[in-house]
């Protein structure tokens, strides 16, 4: 049986969630919060506030979801939120590569922001670098007020279960809000695999697989807390490599490609299909659980990736899938990198089967959980709630989304920059400077360079995409004075 079958008791927030807890404001009447000597008492009708679900995928690239446009992959309880939800067509990851996501989510702002651009503890520095990498956070700061901070301070019981990758020791789940830690540690890659997976909190018996039994966790959490509001960050480390997935299902896609009609299929992995399969089903076991605990109604569920599929060779079995018709995968500013699955259900509020072609981002989370939880924190964020998209009642008021990715990724990504206004996107290379302008409208696929033809819209993104850098203080790369072009990268 697995570690975390066997409760555990709730922990106490720690100090830092007591002090950050004084900047909470609920609207209207639904909490009271104070503050004394220390300690913090809450008053709450939880019956009112909503249950709040984030499933974050890793490396799950746009088109891998049947409600996505795959044909090959079996998604039928992701495709059941989006019957059920709202689907944005354009929906984003802060970053090309896992942890500043992340870290996007958990804190509402910029990755640039918090100093935290690439994954941890990121990629070191080669000779066959013209740039050097800036010196990052290796860590969520732990003065940043998160997400589950700002539940729990207003009565939420809050669970992190799955990939963590925001920090080691003194960062982890349970010294950033969270009351419930399941198999998250600094690690980006799951220790040991998906079926010897070993971490203090969560270690897997002969014959598990890792990806069930994130699911199991996940339904004991919510049982545990039904009575109660509860905050469930299901963050799985599928289906990032190693790519390892069930026999039997990994042999259905086997057959499955074999006996294809099409000549060229977009999606041949089969291992990576069955690893896809597994995180469906466990959907299915989610939706089943809240379904038959009346819960619903009263629940947000948020389904996202964390940056695009891998579509290059990285390891045994790679590459992972193909983000299709959009440009490359992980590792790049290109949509394929960036681009993701983006759903959101909340009946009675967000109406079912409807599709949004808003340009939305990981961030947006936060602030949209909190106006949903009818919650105000007096901080900055850089994320806007969607609440007005999900109700259909007006758009959020923002000018353009923007990138900054001051590294080279494993993937072959070069270092750049990005700003996406209206259909338009303008991709900076900081090596060279030159720029790539598209209409993200009518060329998803990143074809044709637009930016000698349209030389006025290019100037004025690229200005606009340096005046964010300024304002948010993004770290810049530093010539490589030992740059050794011919080196085997």
């Amino acid at each position: 049986m697995s570690q975390f079958i066997t409760p555990l008791p709730v922990q106490p927030l720690n100090t830092k969630a007591m002090l950050k807890a004084a900047t909470v404001v609920l609207w209207g009447l639904v909490a009271v919060v104070s503050l004394n000597a220390g300690n913090h008492a809450i008053s709450a009708d939880n019956r009112k506030l909503p249950n709040v679900v984030v499933i974050l995928i890793d490396d799950m690239g746009y088109t891998d979801l049947g409600c996505y446009g795959s044909k090959f992959f079996e998604t039928p309880n992701i495709d059941r939120l989006a019957r059920e939800g709202m689907r944005f067509t354009d929906g984003y990851a802060a970053c090309p590569v896992c942890s500043p996501t992340r870290a996007s989510i958990i804190a509402g702002k910029f990755p640039a922001r918090l100093n935290l651009t690439d994954w941890l503890p990121g990629r070191a520095d080669r000779p066959s670098q013209m740039l050097l990498r800036p010196k990052i956070q290796q860590a969520l700061p732990l003065e940043e007020f998160t997400l589950a901070e700002a539940l729990a301070a207003v009565g939420y019981k809050c669970g992190a279960v799955g990939k963590w990758h925001l920090g080691e020791r003194g960062f982890l789940p349970e010294d950033q809000g969270f009351h419930r830690n399941v198999g998250g540690t600094e690690k980006g890659s799951p220790p040991g695999g998906y079926f010897k997976f070993k971490t203090p909190s969560l270690e897997l018996d002969e014959g598990q697989y890792l990806t069930d039994e994130l699911h199991k966790a996940a339904d004991l959490f919510i049982k545990q807390h039904v009575d109660e509001p509860f905050f469930l960050y299901l963050s799985h480390y599928a289906v990032h490599i190693p790519l390892q997935a069930k026999a039997e299902l990994t042999e259905h896609y086997r057959q499955k490609l074999l006996s294809a009609e099409q000549t060229r299929p977009t999606h041949t992995n089969p291992i990576y299909a069955a690893m896809i399969h597994s995180v469906d089903q466990g959907v299915g076991r989610l939706l089943d659980t809240l379904d038959r605990l009346k819960l619903s109604d009263n629940t947000i569920i948020f389904f996202t990736s964390d940056n695009g599929g891998l579509s290059v060779p990285e390891g045994p079995n790679t590459p992972a899938t193909s983000n299709s018709p959009l440009k490359t995968g992980k590792g790049y500013l290109y949509e394929g990198g960036i681009r993701e699955p983006f759903i959101v259900r909340f009946p009675g509020t967000v109406p079912a089967g409807t599709t949004c072609q808003t340009p939305v981002v990981s961030m947006d989370i936060y602030p949209t959980v909190m106006e949903l939880a009818g919650v105000q924190t007096h901080q900055q964020l850089d994320g806007v709630s969607l609440v007005p998209l999900l109700k259909q009642t007006g758009t959020p008021e923002r000018q353009a989304l923007y990138w900054h990715y001051p590294h080279y990724s494993n993937q072959g990504g070069k270092p750049g920059g990005a700003v996406r206004m209206g259909d338009y996107k303008l991709i900076e290379f900081y090596e060279d400077n030159h720029l790539e302008l598209y209409n993200l409208r009518t060329d998803v696929g990143e074809n044709q360079n637009l930016a000698d033809a349209q030389p006025d819209r290019t100037r004025s993104l690229h200005a606009q995409l340096a005046t964010w850098r300024n304002a948010v203080k993004a770290q810049m790369m530093t010539p490589n004075p030992n740059y050794q072009p011919n080196t085997k990268p």
